[in-house]
């Protein structure tokens, strides 16, 4: 082959590459369409602060869900249980570090690190209930507040409060509570500012997470305890170190879960997965509610039929009690905390206009379930 064969074919494939390159951009200038590499979907590794069988770690779970379904697996996100990486109580450390991409649990256990947290859920909150504190949180200035909250105490997060809860039971106990003087020398568990409150009773506080409680009753480290609602009680065996119920409280008549991020990953995503996110999680909000709706009152009318517990009230002065306490206890932290302050006259501003409103418009509901559900006389034969 000669020399003049072995270099025109070579010659021909530089022309043939630099012409290619220069079609291409043309191409671009033009505004066709090129082929760029794909990037796989992004992922993020959370953690709740619920046992994988718990009720929560499923609403932990469903929220998962809508985000991956509604990004269509562009974000992946994967959900442990409690401890799977770190402590139920580690959770904002670890997903403020960045350890955990983000995680599901309740403002409350962030107590001990700003007790201003502990508002967005541990207290009678004025006679709001949970939904009507998220309209807070939302409408209200609750939102800027936290913002400035979990500036205060360095944590490189953003919170989405979320999920009303229902009314929380004052708790289990050994014998029904017919007094304030029951809770004297109480070994009692509870969390947030609730502590200070059942402490105000004259019980013997201490908190742990929920998967501890049934287990310190049942080695007799705790006389009684609180967690929250039918069906995660009935799950973690509260009935099977006690048989007495005690229903309704105002230590937590108004929490909420609450979704974390780390704030440095969140900050780097695109705007279309913020705007999902942030979306998915007043739909995960709406869902959990209807969820609550249908299996607390399925645990709740099984807790008594089948597991044989016996459900009271609790006493007109037990709650009233509640209230006086609870003044102390924001007489003291406001004095020493002006950020609690901040938020605490926050929340009564917006309470006042709220629960008048409620009450004044929403109509009871005994009247309407005595009259299809309680037992009627039976009708009077003829003489």
């Amino acid at each position: 082959m000669s020399k003049e064969q072995t270099t025109k074919p070579q010659t021909s494939r530089r022309k043939f590459l630099t012409g290619a390159a220069a079609a291409t951009a043309g191409a671009a200038t033009l505004g066709f369409p090129t082929i760029v590499k794909a990037q796989g979907p992004m992922s993020m590794r959370w953690q709740s602060t619920w046992p994988s069988k718990d009720i929560f770690h499923e609403y932990a779970l469903d929220f998962a869900k809508k985000v991956n379904d509604m990004t269509g697996g562009d974000l992946k996100i994967e959900v442990l249980p409690a401890g799977a990486v770190v402590p139920a109580f580690g959770l904002l450390d670890a997903v403020s570090k960045g350890t955990l991409d983000g995680g599901h649990g309740v403002l409350v256990y962030h107590y001990g690190k700003q007790n201003a947290l502990a508002l967005w859920g541990s207290s009678p909150a004025f006679g709001m209930d949970a939904n009507m504190m998220l309209s807070w949180h939302k409408y209200g200035g609750g939102k800027e507040l936290l913002t400035k909250v979990y500036s205060s105490i360095g944590a490189n997060v953003v919170s989405f409060p979320y999920g009303p809860m229902p009314t929380q039971p004052l708790g289990w106990f050994k014998k029904p509570i017919t007094k304030v003087e029951d809770f004297k020398g109480l070994k009692f568990r509870t969390v947030g500012i609730s502590i200070d409150l059942f402490q105000g009773l004259g019980a013997a506080v201490n908190a742990l997470p929920g998967g501890e409680i049934v287990p310190a009753m049942d080695r007799g480290l705790l006389d009684a305890a609180e967690f929250n609602n039918a069906s995660s009680d009935r799950l973690l065996g509260f009935s099977d170190v006690s048989k007495v119920f005690m229903l309704q409280s105002f230590h937590q008549n108004a929490e909420q879960f609450e979704i974390t991020f780390n704030k440095t990953k969140f900050d780097a995503l695109p705007a279309k997965m913020k705007a999902i996110i942030e979306n998915a999680v007043e739909a995960a909000s709406a869902d959990m509610s209807w969820k609550a709706i249908d299996r607390y009152s399925k645990d709740h009318i099984e807790l008594q039929t089948k597991d044989k517990v016996r459900m009271y009230k609790t006493p007109d002065s037990v709650l009233q009690r509640q209230l006086n306490i609870f003044d102390g206890v924001m007489e003291k932290y406001s004095a020493k905390n002006p950020m609690f302050k901040e938020v605490i006259e926050s929340q009564r501003r917006y309470a006042a206009r709220a629960v008048r409103w409620q009450l004044d418009t929403q109509v009871g509901a005994r009247m309407a379930y005595n009259h299809y559900f309680g037992r009627r006389a039976a009708p009077k034969k003829k003489a």
